[in-house]
C-alpha cells in the first residue's frame, strides 16, 4: 500500500490529491456546471498557450502548423488542454496518476471525435522511456505533488532542444491566499474547499530556478477573474495565477 504522499525514487504524487481531482473529474467539461469558472479560466488560459506556441514555432495558420507539433500535457485531468490543442491538429498526449480523470477524458475526446492519446501513467514513468515532444505543458499540477522540484525537472527533460515549456500555477502571495483560497474555496464555492494548499504554491522565480540553465524565459503572463461577469483575463501581475514559457536551447 502506497503512502499518503509518495516521493520516493520515481513516485512524486498524493493520494489524497488524486482523490480530490477523481471527485472534480465528471464535472470539468459542464459549463453549466457547479466548475463553470474553471471552465472559463481554461478558456483564458488555452489563448496564452496558442499564442505562446503560435510564437515560439512561427504558425500562422493553426491547422498547417499544429500537424508537425508533439505536444505532451503532464497533469492532463479530463483533457482541457490537451483535447483542444489537438483538434487543431497537434499530435497531444495526456498523461495523469489519475485513472478517473484519464477515462473522463477519453470518454469525451472519442465523444467530439478528437484524436489524442490518454495515458494513465506518472512523468516518471514517461521520462524513463526516453521520449521528447515539441512543446511540454505543465498547468496547475506542480501546487499538487509532494516534490515539486523533481516534477519541473521531469517536464523540462521532456523538451526537445529548441522547443517549449510551458508551466502555469499559483504565486504564494498573501494576495493568493486572499483570492484563490479563502475566495474562491470558501465565500465564492468555485472549487471544493481544500482542494488548494496555499504552503505548496510556487514563486515564479523557483519555476525558473527548477527549470535550469538549458532553458530561457520567453513570456510570464498572470490571470486575473472579474467576480462580476464571472470572465477571466490576462494580467501583467503574477501575484495569484499565471503561465511562464521557457524555450530549451538548440
Amino acid at each position: 500500500m502506497l503512502d499518503k504522499s509518495q516521493k520516493t525514487g520515481s513516485v512524486n504524487f498524493s493520494e489524497e490529491e488524486i482523490e480530490k481531482f477523481d471527485a472534480l473529474a465528471e464535472s470539468w467539461w459542464n459549463p453549466k456546471g457547479k466548475y463553470k469558472t474553471a471552465l472559463e479560466f481554461n478558456r483564458a488560459r488555452l489563448e496564452v498557450i496558442k499564442s505562446q506556441i503560435n510564437s515560439h514555432f512561427g504558425i500562422h495558420h493553426n491547422k498547417e502548423g499544429y500537424s508537425s507539433l508533439s505536444i505532451i500535457d503532464i497533469g492532463s485531468g479530463g483533457g482541457l488542454i490537451s483535447e483542444p490543442l489537438a483538434s487543431l491538429g497537434a499530435n497531444v498526449t495526456g498523461i495523469d496518476a489519475s485513472a478517473v480523470s484519464v477515462e473522463v477524458a477519453t470518454r469525451h475526446a472519442a465523444q467530439n471525435n478528437v484524436d489524442v492519446t490518454y495515458k494513465h501513467m506518472l512523468s516518471s514513468e514517461m521520462v524513463k522511456e526516453g521520449k521528447q515532444f515539441d512543446v511540454v505543458i505543465n498547468a496547475e499540477v506542480v501546487e499538487h505533488v509532494p516534490d515539486q522540484q523533481q516534477l519541473i525537472q521531469e517536464c523540462a527533460s521532456m523538451v526537445k532542444p529548441g522547443g517549449l515549456l510551458v508551466l502555469a500555477t499559483l504565486n504564494r502571495t498573501l494576495k493568493s491566499l486572499i483570492i484563490a483560497i479563502v475566495g474562491a474555496e470558501y465565500v465564492m464555492r468555485y472549487l471544493p474547499i481544500g482542494t488548494h494548499d496555499w504552503r505548496k504554491f510556487v514563486k515564479p522565480q523557483e519555476l525558473e530556478a527548477w527549470v535550469g540553465t538549458d532553458f530561457s524565459l520567453q513570456h510570464q503572463k498572470g490571470m486575473k477573474l472579474n467576480p462580476l461577469k464571472g470572465e477571466w483575463t490576462t494580467t501583467p501581475s503574477l501575484s495569484v495565477n499565471y503561465i511562464q514559457t521557457f524555450s530549451k536551447h538548440e
